[in-house]
Order: structure tokens, then C-alpha cells, then sequence
């Protein structure tokens, strides 16, 4: 595995760590504030180099040791990110995992790369999650605060609150996916837990309806939450990818 960066937009760089490996590869998409050495992104890596599969997971502007502040990050700029690493880390086929946010940027970059993502892994994906989850659930007085000030702290569980910016809140209305039809044709498997209180599981239902692809699969977990991280939560991802490898070789 090496660890290393290199140059993103702007002179800005993007933090990655890879393995180098037989095709479909496998590229991690992690969430909104997380970063690439979290648990369900080490966990795959482990497996991914115990199958010799290429794999490769990175930081989004603003996030982990990536450069940027978050604040300044908006859908399209990570979305551009993951682009970036298909077409200068990436050979050949690939499946793109994505988890919440991450399934917003990695349904994006599928979108903008069919030649190369092959079948896609979306765990509690979070598509137009700044339009249907966030602002649709803001009081008036926080709507303002963000139009008027650019900027609203709201509480997380994390250490942080979320910065949440009025460029964050604009740039996600460019960037909606579930009001139209997805024209990915790809194979597409879903998994959501159904105490899911930050991405309800029927917004992965929602995405199933958009998505035009005649091989999707919505995976329910009935106990499981949004982090989606218990070893058995794990297990089963790992069973879905390892299904879905099959299923292109």
C-alpha cells in the first residue's frame, strides 16, 4: 500500500492511500466530514489487498490530511475530486463505493465516467441530501442565517459542528439527481439501515426509482444506522462487493 498526494484543483492537494491490484478495482468514497482512514475504508482496504484487488480511498478537498478548509467545499468541487482520481490513479474497470455523501459524488462521477465505473456499492447514499434533507428541514430563521451570513454551525455528535454554506446549499441545487431520471445502466447495490436517522432508508428507495439501471438491488438492514460500521454491517458489505466482482468477471 503507498500512502502519498498529489495536485487537485486550484494548486490544492488530494491526500490518497492505494493499492495496486487485478481490475474491477475498487475506489472508496467516504462521507460528509470523514476521511479515508476511517473504519469502513480501512476494513475494505485490508480486503481488497488480501484478494490482490487494486483499491483506492483519498480525502476530499477540505477533509482528512487533503488541503482546504471544509467550509470552502461544496458537492461539485468533491465530486470533481473523485473524477480527478479515476482518471489519474485508476486503470481500467472499477467499482465505485460510496457512503452517504459519498454516494452523492460517486453516482456524479459515474455519471461523468461510464466508460470506466462498471457497477456501483451505495451505502446509506445521500444524493441532494444539502436540498431534501438539509434545507427541507431548516427553520426560516436558519435559512436566513445561512443566506444572509454564508454560513451556519449546525451541532453534530462529531467534535465539530457541520459548517454548512450558503456556496455548499447553492452549488447541491446544480447538482440534483432524485427529481430526474439517472442514466446509470450499470449494476447498482444499495445498502441502508433502517434506524437510519440522518438518511432516512426511504431516500435509498427514492434513488432505486431514479436510477435507470435494470440491475439494482436495495439491501435493507432492519437494526443498522448510518454509520453502517458494526463488524456485521461490514461483513455484509464485504459480501455485496465480493457478489459483485463476480458478477463482471
Amino acid at each position: 500500500m503507498t500512502s502519498s498526494a498529489y495536485g487537485g484543483l486550484d494548486s490544492n492537494t488530494i491526500a490518497y492511500k492505494q493499492s495496486i491490484g487485478k481490475a474491477p478495482g475498487l475506489i472508496w468514497c467516504g462521507g460528509l466530514k470523514s476521511d479515508m482512514d476511517g473504519t469502513k475504508a480501512a476494513a475494505l482496504h485490508q480486503w481488497a489487498d488480501e484478494q490482490g484487488r487494486a483499491f483506492v480511498r483519498f480525502d476530499y478537498f477540505g477533509h482528512g490530511v487533503s488541503s482546504g478548509a471544509f467550509r470552502h467545499g461544496t458537492i461539485s468541487r468533491w465530486a470533481a475530486d473523485t473524477v480527478q482520481v479515476i482518471d489519474q490513479l485508476c486503470q481500467g474497470p472499477q467499482i465505485i463505493i460510496g457512503s452517504s455523501m459519498g454516494g452523492w459524488a460517486a453516482l456524479l462521477a459515474a455519471l461523468s465516467r461510464p466508460e470506466c465505473i462498471k457497477a456501483l456499492v451505495l451505502l446509506a447514499p445521500a444524493p441532494d441530501f444539502t436540498e431534501k434533507l438539509m434545507w427541507a428541514g431548516f427553520s426560516d430563521d436558519i435559512r436566513k442565517t445561512i443566506m444572509e451570513d454564508g454560513i451556519y454551525y449546525e451541532p453534530s455528535d462529531y467534535d465539530e459542528p457541520y459548517e454548512i454554506s450558503r456556496e455548499l446549499i447553492l452549488d447541491g441545487r446544480q447538482n440534483l439527481l432524485l427529481d430526474g431520471r439517472i442514466n446509470i445502466k450499470v449494476p447498482v447495490r444499495i445498502i441502508h439501515g433502517m434506524k437510519d436517522t440522518s438518511v432516512p432508508w426511504q431516500h435509498g428507495q427514492k434513488l432505486v426509482e431514479a436510477i435507470a439501471s435494470q440491475d439494482i438491488e436495495l439491501n435493507l438492514i432492519k437494526n443498522a444506522d448510518h454509520s453502517l460500521s458494526r463488524p456485521a454491517d461490514i461483513a455484509h458489505l464485504l459480501d455485496v462487493i465480493g457478489k459483485t466482482i463476480d458478477l463482471l468477471e
